[in-house]
């Protein structure tokens, strides 16, 4: 199939969102926004099936994937009633493949991340155990020279003093003090309206696999090495 490309038309369509975020403007150019959502659906096939060359990833289809434009204003400060991006993501298939990816289309502010949002405490005190026990291949994975070119460091939020359980003095305390594990990679607007935009962004995601495949198997396996799954 055709190696679909971000439009320019698909990033102005949401700054004028941005500037008339209402219902009534909305549905008069409900039309305009059927068009510029279905470059994306093209773009999101197109990345999904590069994907799928190098994981396996549960969402049936590009279009699957797609987060709504529409903003769920039930419980959030912001009232807006439409996002203001395009956004997306994929699972990897099966309880043997761990972690997640994201991207996010936004004129200034596009990006991929992928690995783990909120681990359920036994999934985070598993990791913790882990990085405590040996934390030599996780560091291996996060000194390489392709993660530190494409995401820099590992992100995500950390807490200020020792988890519970752990010693201050644990020579991982640097990873110990971690409650999300993300890795992030942003792109310009000359690269994400380039022609090789889904080569770029597949590449972003598929330099995640040493550290998710190294994730999988630290929850897929108990403290002695045995399956649990």
């Amino acid at each position: 199939m055709p190696n679909p490309k971000i439009q320019p038309s698909n990033l102005e369509f949401l700054k004028l969102i941005k500037k008339n975020n209402n219902r009534d403007w909305f549905n008069a150019h409900k039309e305009r926004y059927l068009n510029e959502h279905n470059d994306i659906i093209a773009f999101a096939d197109a990345l999904l099936m590069e994907m799928n060359k190098h994981d396996v990833i549960e969402n049936p289809s590009g279009k699957k994937s797609l987060h709504r434009i529409y903003r769920d204003t039930r419980f959030s400060k912001e009232k807006t009633p439409y996002k203001t991006n395009w956004s997306g993501g994929f699972q990897r298939s099966t309880k043997k493949r761990r972690g997640g990816y994201y991207f996010h289309i936004e004129a200034g502010n596009t990006f991929v991340a992928g690995g783990f949002w909120g681990p359920e405490p036994k999934d985070l005190k598993r990791i913790r155990d882990e990085f405590a026990y040996d934390a030599t291949t996780f560091r291996k994975i996060l000194k390489s020279k392709n993660f530190v070119n494409t995401f820099g460091t590992l992100k995500g939020e950390q807490i200020k003093t020792t988890p519970k359980g752990f010693d201050a003095s644990d020579p991982s305390i640097d990873l110990l003090r971690y409650k999300q594990f993300l890795l992030i990679k942003k792109f310009s607007d000359k690269e994400v309206l380039s022609s090789n935009f889904v080569k770029q962004m597949n590449d972003a995601f598929k330099a995640m696999r040493p550290f998710l495949d190294q994730m999988t198997e630290v929850l897929t396996t108990d403290v002695n090495g045995i399956s649990i799954v």
